[in-house]
């Protein structure tokens, strides 16, 4: 890992060194590709202990990606596998249980995020085709027909051949490129805690649905002492939201059990409490001169269906494999008809999984006794017919469509 002097030119420029940009670094890396990974965050702040809530699933289609790049022996013993989900309408009858055959395997895996940003920052301290900046600010950034370049606060320069947005939802790079976004406001704001309960969860992960929004409770492994965690992940409305982060231990405790109708028996404790607000967006392009959006970069969506994540490591999966097969008939990482072939790959698929989930999320938002009726029928049928329930999960593994290389087994 390089931090300080003078900097040689690499394949890659990478801004942003969270889930998705250092995973595009490992990859790109097993492909022989150097990068630059420019973050303006202290790692040892987004590694500290402590069990807040914050968590991912990781589907099938990504964990292979983590294999493939090497990080997941160091993550298996952390993994709390998904073995079904529970999807209901208010806890009435008419759920749909989402398990897959037993060759099949999980559903997926969860990971406390701090476990998930552990195993990419050990990887790429050793990789030495990543050249880590850490705690840097970057004030210009430069494309050309010939290179690009970011210059930082400490007045060092760093060049590349390609520039890549990994910035999250309000990336500097993508607005000084000047793509358009279409983007609106759910008007509501996710509560993010991490639960403690008497009974386990039996490595399910429940989606319950209220008008306000999903409430969602996700598998985590438990404690040393074997007391039962999991994530919850509960969608309030925007003028609420001030007020239940405010709320006691005890009664929020009380309120999330309402909401759980008993499913893990008491609750015991609740860790701190954090929230973020929900919205839809997506990028008109998600490629520029030179210039390639991964990740919240280029396409945010609601948490419903856990997929914002394992999205953008598709990204990463697809962009590193363009490069590669550039790369074998002469083509340099920021030639025009790789970003064309990434564009055309990335583009439909993302916009189409956005827009699932902005569905969904408007469906089941509908109020009245009468909507969650139609809604429960609905899903009923679903539970009844394996090939529908079948598509969901392959949807939710991430096995469907055309997966790049990284992500199959």
């Amino acid at each position: 890992m390089v931090t300080v002097g003078v900097t040689e030119k690499t394949d890659l420029l990478i801004i942003g060194g969270g889930l998705v940009g250092m995973t595009l670094a490992l990859a790109a890396a097993r492909k022989g590709f150097s990068s630059h990974v420019v973050d303006r965050a202290d790692p040892a702040e987004l590694t500290a202990e402590g069990f807040d809530g914050r968590a991912s699933a990781i589907s099938t289609a990504s964990w292979n990606l983590f294999k493939n790049i090497g990080i997941a022996d160091s993550l298996e013993d952390f993994a709390c596998p998904i073995s079904s989900i529970a999807v209901t309408d208010q806890n009435k009858p008419g759920r749909i249980d989402f398990q897959p055959e037993p060759h099949e395997g999980s559903l997926g895996r969860m990971f406390a995020n701090r476990r998930l940003r552990l195993a990419l920052f050990e990887a790429a301290e050793k990789e030495p085709l990543i050249q880590w900046h850490s705690r840097a600010e970057v004030v210009a950034r430069n494309r050309s027909e010939h290179g690009v370049s970011v210059t930082l606060a400490d007045d060092r320069t760093l060049e590349g051949y390609l520039m890549i947005a990994a910035e999250g939802r309000g990336s500097p790079t993508r607005e000084e490129a000047g793509i358009s976004i279409a983007k609106w406001d759910y008007s509501h704001r996710a509560i993010i805690a991490g639960i403690t309960h008497e009974r386990p969860h039996d490595n399910v992960a429940w989606e319950i649905f209220y008008p306000a929004g999903p409430f969602a409770l996700l598998p985590m492994l438990d404690d040393a002492d074997g007391t039962h965690r999991s994530a919850l992940v509960w969608t309030v409305d925007e003028n609420d939201a001030a007020g239940v982060l405010k709320l006691s231990e005890r009664a929020f405790l009380a309120e999330t059990d309402k909401r759980m109708d008993g499913v893990f028996g008491e609750l015991f404790s609740v860790g701190p409490r954090s929230s973020y607000p929900l919205g839809f967006h997506h990028t008109a392009k998600i490629t520029g001169e030179r210039l390639a959006l991964i990740g919240d970069a280029a396409h945010g969506i609601h948490p419903i269906a856990g997929q914002g994540l394992n999205l953008g490591l598709r990204d990463v999966g697809a962009l590193v494999e363009v490069l590669d097969e550039g790369r074998l008939i002469g083509l340099e990482p920021g030639d025009a008809q790789l970003l064309k072939r990434y564009e055309e790959w990335r583009g439909l698929d993302s916009f189409m999984v956005a827009l699932a989930t902005d569905g969904l999320t408007r469906l089941f938002g509908v109020p009245g006794a009468a909507a969650s009726t139609v809604r429960r029928i609905g899903m009923a049928g679903v539970q009844r017919a394996p090939i529908l329930k079948k598509f969901f999960m392959d949807e939710a593994r991430g096995v469907s469509g055309d997966l790049p290389e990284l992500l199959r087994a």
